[in-house]
């Protein structure tokens, strides 16, 4: 049985979010992506509230979340994500401009699964966000899935 490849693009730069888009469709490497614009609502997408009330239930493939969001910042965003049973097992790869080292570590600390930091030149950028998607909807095994949720 296929399984709904879908990613969660947590981005507030436009730019970013059409290279992202970009990158992904032309590797068709997911069945859809969603793209919210801040952390409040990547948080209303997951917890299927607000505007995503009547979301489908299932968590994503894979979040791509950028770190410096405004509303929630990325680093709060996934704190909630990993402190959550429901949540916890979903993939989240940080996708930042950020090198710096305290960024990174914080992280870590909260469970990132992979911390990228996005190259500056269009073609490193389109390839990089290959490479994420494709190990994250193709390479990558899943846990399994249980009344919607990863346990």
């Amino acid at each position: 049985m296929h399984q709904l490849k879908q990613i969660l693009l947590v981005e507030d730069n436009s730019n970013d979010i059409e290279l992202t888009l970009t990158a992904l469709q032309e590797n068709h490497l997911a069945d859809a992506v969603v793209v919210v614009r801040d952390g409040e609502e990547a948080l209303d997408y997951l917890y299927r509230r607000g505007t995503f009330h009547m979301r489908m239930d299932g968590n994503p493939t894979v979040v791509l979340l950028d770190l410096k969001l405004p509303k929630v910042d990325g680093l709060e965003v996934l704190s909630q994500i990993k402190s959550d049973p429901k949540l916890r097992r979903v993939p989240v790869v940080m996708l930042t401009s950020s090198r710096e080292e305290r960024d990174l570590a914080k992280s870590y600390d909260l469970g990132v699964n992979a911390y990228v930091v996005k190259p500056v030149d269009f073609h490193q950028f389109v390839n990089a966000i290959k490479e994420v998607g494709l190990f994250w909807t193709e390479i990558n095994q899943p846990p399994p899935v249980r009344n919607g949720f990863g346990t």
